[in-house]
């Protein structure tokens, strides 16, 4: 590239007559050249340049004379260096007088163009991927593009991240240094490589507190989250890396600790890493952690008092902080109290509250002490008691706030009506925050919308008016509507194909409708559904559900039935409804095991051949009336966080069938958010049923069972509760008690790890709830001997091809009338079926007296496939 200038060269200039400015004229820009060194060759264009040197030359032709100006061309050099294209930069300014003796300047900018990256790479970096690197690189907006000019400062700041990464991992003597290569093929083209040096891995073996006296070493270790000392599962959790980057989080929550117990000038100071030893391959550096502390004095509440408030007067703050003079000083009574009135202020309206604890302990000069004036003499202690402290809660209140407008972004099939409904926050009235948090958790229940976090909130005060707000909320539909084929297993509907057509929002609407055909080795499914919401326009839950279901138990009998369902809900209070629900079904039952047909069964149970139906064609008419009232706070419907449900209902069947009974149950579902990633989940469960009038005994089907991942998931489906002492059939009981516990773990996305455990057990009429139960051991008949303590297994042995002999039952023991199943499972969403998938591996500790499907004793470890959940 030649290098660019404002006037013809030189020889041009002698083959024609030379112009020259008006003599006694003062210097004068000649000629303007750019050169480059050291190959005189431009990466950028010249004209890029030119556009930075605002020194022009002159034009003879146009009679145009530019004066020289020295301090333009400083102000070029450093608008040139401002633009980081250059390593190095110098101006030469030659004279070249016109021949009337008017000087002329000659100014030459001499550039070297900085080295441009060809190649960025990574050496030695093993334990921090690549990909990761780039990752936090872009999180943090830097970028070493290709082809681009190098920047030291910014080579600098990657190297500074890349070893902030590896000190996050416990590598805190890893070692980044820049290497820059010339490379053929251009000029100034370099490779740059970040060389690293991980160095061993720093693992903390012990922690030690220097300065504590009023809380153990142990005590103050259970504040930190993020630098402990290794344990027997590091293996698995990784606990005991040293994290130098967040200690400050951890000091943070052991400061926190002693100012929550009242010791207000706690203070943590820098750790001293203590090497140990390194392990023999050297990867490896154990290290002693020892942290200084300063504890002060524990200071008790002396006065406390508000200022600043004006809308709330201070006896209705007084309350909301469990604050009492005379006791220890609690930054979490603080904070708790500081959260309360945010409520109270934000229901108001004014959502830019904010306060904090002013403190000012009496054994310390007061603030201003040594400035213009004396200072007011610090409040006297009492006499020979701990230090005090005067606590004033300074409130800033900021303005009332109504609500412009409210919009929804982001819903492209569901309707703003179904959305606005949802809402307890109105245009022209008041921003109330929490009505806001009340119709976000709304909104989060209807599983329209992907989960609504506080970034899918978007307040904007309205730019023209003094104290209004717009409110936005940006939702993310979920595929509700589904067309959906497949096949699956689970231990309830065994291996099955389904196809089905639902959605929980037809039409965006909000309305619910489903249609499907289930076919499977133990489930037949066909059903016809609909609900409406909002049934004329009023919150009325209308809906209608009709079915044929046949449903197989292995090993005892076949219930099919053909019926609808009509329901109508209520709103009563927030989160709270109340349903009426009315059925009506004929059911069959058929493919009975014909063990429950020996007449040796049936003459020691009275009452079986009417509860299996025998002798009335398998056929019974249920018709029944079931109110219910829910109250429902849990955040989401496929994966909750927080929240609870209590259910209570009664079922009163009799009016227009041919079976009668009465059936209360009552139920309570927790979910306790423990982190972002954490949650516990609860269940307690009573059931109890009885017949009354001419129905002197329940159907099968509608007696109480337990077992299958809906009750005790390490247990068979039905395999829980009274059994047959002949056979070992379960018939069923009429009472029951349910208790489950899931420690729910967010993986990645929508998976999540659930450890549970599961207990329950049924008992029949004239049994109670109890911690033991029998253990009973059959008696072979007169002539044959005892082999097994199981009366089914007996039987057959006895005699494999008549039916079941007649045994006899002694107790020999006593076994947990609980049963329990423990374990994981892993739980994901699958869209195929719009349910959660879960894989279950179970260990059932309590199941004495239980019988597996096949009836055989129930198998210590299960491991089982299923949808849904258990709660």
């Amino acid at each position: 590239q030649t290098p660019p200038t404002q006037t013809p060269p030189p020889a041009a200039q002698a083959a024609e007559p030379v112009q020259a400015p008006p003599a006694g004229s003062a210097p004068v820009v000649r000629t303007i050249e750019l050169k480059f060194h050291p190959t005189n060759q431009s990466v950028i264009d010249a004209q890029t340049y030119l556009y930075y040197i605002h020194t022009r030359p002159s034009a003879s032709r146009e009679g145009r004379w530019v004066p020289y100006d020295e301090q333009t061309v400083l102000d070029d050099f450093h608008r040139l260096w401002a633009t980081s294209f250059l390593d190095n930069l110098w101006i030469e300014v030659n004279d070249q007088p016109y021949p009337n003796g008017v000087i002329g300047k000659h100014i030459i900018y001499n550039m070297e163009e900085r080295q441009r990256v060809k190649i960025v790479d990574y050496v030695g970096s093993k334990k921090v991927e690549t990909s990761k690197i780039e990752d936090k690189l872009r999180e943090e907006n830097i970028d070493i593009r290709l082809d681009s000019f190098i920047d030291p400062a910014k080579v600098q700041r990657v190297a500074s991240i890349v070893r902030q990464m590896y000190a996050e991992k416990g590598y805190e003597y890893a070692t980044v240094k820049p290497r820059i290569e010339e490379m053929a093929g251009g000029p100034k083209l370099v490779h740059l490589s970040f060389v690293i040096d991980e160095g061993p891995k720093v693992r903390i073996r012990d922690i030690e507190f220097v300065g504590n006296k009023a809380f153990s070493d142990g005590k103050l270790m259970g504040q930190m989250k993020d630098n402990k000392e290794q344990w027997f599962l590091s293996f698995i959790s990784g606990r005991g890396t040293y994290q130098e980057a967040k200690f400050a989080d951890d000091a943070e929550k052991i400061v926190g600790f002693y100012r929550d117990h009242g010791y207000i000038t706690a203070q943590v100071g820098q750790p001293e890493l203590k090497v140990i030893e390194d392990s023999k391959d050297g990867k490896t550096r154990w290290v002693q952690l020892r942290i200084p502390v300063t504890e002060g004095e524990r200071y008790r509440v002396g006065t406390f008092e508000f200022a600043g408030n004006k809308v709330v007067k201070t006896d209705a703050l007084r309350p909301l902080f469990k604050v009492k003079p005379g006791e220890y000083y609690s930054e979490k009574k603080i904070k708790k109290g500081i959260e309360k009135a945010q409520e109270l202020y934000g229901a108001g309206g004014f959502f830019e509250f904010t306060a904090y604890p002013d403190l000012q302990p009496r054994d310390q000069p007061a603030p201003g002490a040594g400035g213009e004036g004396p200072a007011p003499p610090p409040k006297p202690a009492a006499a020979g008691g701990p230090p005090t402290v005067d606590v004033t809660m300074r409130m800033q209140e900021g303005k009332q706030y109504f609500v412009d407008r409210i919009t929804f972004v982001g819903n492209n099939t569901t309707h703003d009506n179904v959305i606005r409904r949802e809402l307890r926050l109105y245009e022209g009235g008041v921003f109330n925050t929490e009505a806001l948090k009340y119709s976000i958790k709304r909104l989060n229940q209807l599983g329209y919308f992907k989960q609504l976090e506080a970034d899918a909130i978007d307040v904007q005060k309205v730019p023209d008016k003094d104290n209004q707000v717009d409110v936005k909320l940006k939702v993310e539909e979920q595929n509700r509507n589904q067309l959906t084929f497949g096949a699956g297993v689970s231990q309830f509907e065994g291996f099955f194909g389904q196809l089905s057509f639902q959605t929980a929002n037809f039409l965006g609407r909000g309305e619910t409708f489903s249609v499907s055909a289930q076919q499977g080795s133990l489930a037949k499914n066909y059903q016809l559904g609909f609900t409406e919401p909002f049934l004329f326009d009023r919150p009325i839950t209308g809906g209608i559900d009709l079915f044929i279901r046949e449903l197989h138990y292995t090993g005892q009998f076949t219930q099919a039935s053909t019926g609808g369902n009509i329901t109508f809900g209520f709103p009563v209070a927030d989160f709270t409804r109340t349903y009426i629900n009315y059925s009506y079904e004929q059911v069959k039952v058929k493919d009975l095991n014909p063990l429950y047909e020996n007449p040796l069964v049936l003459a020691s149970n009275p009452f079986l051949a009417d509860s299996l139906l025998i002798g009335e064609n398998g056929r019974r008419t249920i018709s029944k009336i079931s109110p219910s009232i829910v109250h429902n706070t849990i955040d989401n419907p496929i994966f909750p966080n927080t929240g609870r449900r209590y259910t209570a209902s009664f079922d009163l069947a009799g009016i227009g069938g041919n079976t009668k009974f009465w059936s209360p149950s009552l139920e309570g579902v927790w979910y306790l958010q423990q982190s972002k990633r954490t949650t516990i989940g609860l269940r307690a469960q009573w059931q109890y049923i009885r017949p009354y009038g001419d129905t002197k005994e329940l159907p099968i089907f509608e007696k109480l069972y337990q077992g299958g991942e809906y009750s005790v998931r390490g247990f068979d489906i039905r395999s829980i509760g009274p059994r047959d002492p002949t056979t070992g059939l379960v018939i069923g009981g009429n009472k029951s008690l349910l208790f489950n516990a899931e420690y729910q773990i967010s993986i990645a996305g929508p998976v999540r790890l659930v450890l549970f455990y599961d207990t329950g057990q049924v008992k029949d009429v004239g049994q109670s709830f109890s911690w033991k139960e029998p253990v009973y051991q059959a008696v072979a008949p007169a002539g044959a001997t005892p082999v097994l303590t199981d009366p089914y297994t007996l039987g057959r042995l006895l005699n494999p091809n008549a039916a079941v002999a007649a045994v006899d039952r002694v107790v020999v023991g006593q076994t947990s009338a609980f049963k329990t199943s423990t374990g994981a499972e892993i739980r994901f969403f699958m869209p195929v079926l719009n349910v959660p998938f879960r894989l279950i591996f179970a260990f059932n500790p309590q199941r004495g007296n239980v019988l597996d499907n096949q009836l055989l004793p129930q198998k210590k470890f299960t491991f089982r496939f299923a949808v849904g959940s258990t709660f």
